[in-house]
């Protein structure tokens, strides 16, 4: 039998406290589904949060799904994360941006943009919910959600059943 190796993935956004700790607890929980201990994380592009929590909001949304955020912490993304996962993707265009200029030549890493993982989505960006009302988070959660899980299809192959 063939040794496959397993995959890992960092989410981006702005403050690294609404939407990439939502999309990080979302691949977790597929990682879970399918018996794999994988390396996903989540990181900032924008230092304002660094050390916070997520938004008091996008831990609701978490617990309401079954998940606990309150032991994540917000961190910038770093040129060493290019050789560390293998997927990295912006949860919207000035990420994919700001992640394009800050890869290294040569690294391992593959960007893209989250919802381009999501039939229908491609191109389009994952709302940034910090500045609206709490439903925000649930859309936000629903759009994460639903990327991880094709996501998580194509790269780690489907649930057994």
């Amino acid at each position: 039998m063939a040794h496959r190796r397993l995959k890992s993935f960092l989410f981006v956004c702005t403050g690294n406290i609404c939407r990439s700790p939502l999309a990080e607890l979302a691949m977790r929980r597929e990682a879970t589904i399918r018996g794999l201990k994988l390396d996903i994380d989540s990181a900032a592009t924008g230092h304002w949060h660094l050390g916070y929590p997520p938004d008091p909001r996008a831990c609701r949304v978490a617990l309401q799904h079954g998940l606990d955020a309150s032991n994540l912490r917000a961190r910038l993304v770093t040129r060493e994360d290019f050789e560390r996962f293998d997927h990295i993707l912006a949860l919207d265009h000035s990420h994919l941006s700001y992640l394009r200029n800050l890869q290294p030549d040569g690294s391992k890493a593959r960007i893209s943009l989250m919802l381009d993982h999501l039939p229908d989505r491609q191109g389009s960006a994952v709302a940034d919910p910090y500045y609206g009302s709490d439903e925000g988070f649930d859309v936000t959660w629903q759009e994460v959600e639903a990327a991880c899980r094709h996501l998580a299809e194509k790269e780690l192959g489907p649930v057994e059943a």
